[in-house]
């Protein structure tokens, strides 16, 4: 599990991969709360184009992104989700709160 960070304009890129789980988490949360509170960004995006398996942990992931970045005025899009993550975040109905693309 690991993050890369990417900047342009105003949106700052995170790319997720790995797998995303109890085990990973907490610490992608905390990574993720970094990145949020040292760039401040109107818009981030998180791409899971690197992401090789995620369960409910990953949800958790989600939403925590959208309130840090909600909390800071900003807005959150999840991008070039996997199949089997899609599964996963279609079944919680994650798609009624952040937008997934």
């Amino acid at each position: 599990m690991s993050i890369t960070v990417t900047s342009r304009d105003d949106a700052l890129t995170v790319t997720l991969s790995g797998e995303i789980d109890h085990h990973g988490a907490r610490a992608m949360m905390a990574q993720l709360d970094d990145v949020i509170a040292s760039r401040l960004p109107a818009r981030l995006v998180l791409d899971m184009s690197g992401v090789t398996f995620m369960d409910s942990s990953g949800i958790a992931v989600l939403l925590r992104a959208l309130r840090r970045s909600e909390h800071i005025g900003g807005t959150l899009r999840v991008t070039s989700i996997p199949t089997q993550a899609r599964r996963v975040l279609d079944a919680a109905g994650v798609g009624r709160l952040i937008t997934l693309d």
